[in-house]
């Protein structure tokens, strides 16, 4: 079939780099325009823009989906299909009736559970010991679209957001090319959701990844898991921010019950109370430093002589 993809992020590429190698013509990459991206914010072309130019593939940006001019020029290539992942823009009604097969969209999650922009994230901060890919034809209502198929992927003890979807990325484009196999050979028909089961996954804000304390260990677990890397669980010491990644454990041997947020140093294991165990922490950033383990800036802190509580 000819193909018009569309997407945006890294973990969009393994998708794009599957159509480039299958049977399929990608006629034309859609991607978010240029954006300011980096330490320096350079105005910098999407990764999926960026593999496109390097295969030599006809890259659209529009500002919007609904713009006359890239609506001509969709109708001008007149692809069969239009496969998206993460995107990052809703597609207008004008648009998806253009290909003669629809907007097949490959989205993070067994539908119709987290259905959003944040199905990973919410698959940890849940505890689902099971998630997995679908696709499915794209309609006005978020994500509520007929499947086509689904691949299922057993969700790590340690997993962060970035692992998982990682994993995700690489299954999902095979499970993208394999529909776009089917469509074309009419051996897929897609099936519409159940209507039990929705959950929703809206997008995790700055504001959602600050750790509670308060809350039992496997919960604040789950919160700096689903946060890593994007957008960072933190905490605060003493009104400065201080950045976390995943704990190097829950619980410990010494009989320590610091209270919620109370850290407390033992040995080369940085120990911080929750609603439950305490946890030990991995690696932290204070604001304006480096990455570091969490024992080395503990002992800046002098804890063998002061007490001090996160929140």
């Amino acid at each position: 079939m000819r193909l018009v993809f569309a997407g945006t992020p890294a973990t969009a590429v393994p998708s794009l780099d599957a159509l480039l190698a299958s049977r399929h013509e990608v006629a034309a990459v859609v991607t978010r325009p240029d954006a300011p991206a980096g330490r320096g914010l350079h105005v910098a072309a999407s990764p999926v823009a960026l593999r496109a130019e390097a295969g030599g593939v006809e890259v659209l940006k529009p500002r919007r989906p609904s713009d006359p001019d890239f609506l001509g020029r969709l109708r001008q290539i007149a692809p069969d299909c239009c496969p998206v992942t993460a995107y990052g823009a809703l597609i207008p009604q004008q648009a998806l009736d253009i290909p003669r097969h629809g907007w097949v969209n490959l989205h993070f999650s067994l539908l119709p559970a987290w259905r959003g922009a944040a199905p990973v994230q919410h698959a940890l901060l849940h505890g689902d010991d099971i998630t997995g890919a679908t696709t499915f034809r794209l309609v006005a209502a978020l994500d509520a679209g007929p499947v086509y198929g689904v691949v299922t992927e057993q969700v790590r003890p340690a997993d962060t957001a970035g692992e998982l979807l990682e994993r995700l990325a690489v299954s999902g484009a095979e499970l993208l090319v394999a529909t776009m196999d089917g469509i074309e050979s009419g051996e897929l028909a897609a099936r519409p959701q159940p209507a039990d089961g929705i959950s929703l996954a809206p997008k995790i804000t700055p504001g959602d990844a600050r750790v509670r304390w308060d809350q039992p260990a496997t919960a604040v677990s789950r919160l700096v898991r689903a946060c890593t890397p994007a957008p960072g669980a933190w905490t605060a010491l003493r009104g400065a921010r201080i950045k976390l990644w995943p704990f190097a454990g829950i619980g410990d041997d010494s009989g320590l019950r610091p209270g919620p947020g109370q850290l407390r140093l033992q040995g080369r294991q940085v120990l911080v109370g929750t609603g439950t165990q305490p946890v030990r922490l991995g690696d932290v950033q204070p604001h304006g430093k480096r990455r570091m383990p969490a024992a080395d800036w503990a002992r800046g802190l002098r804890l063998d002589e002061s007490a001090a509580v996160l929140g």
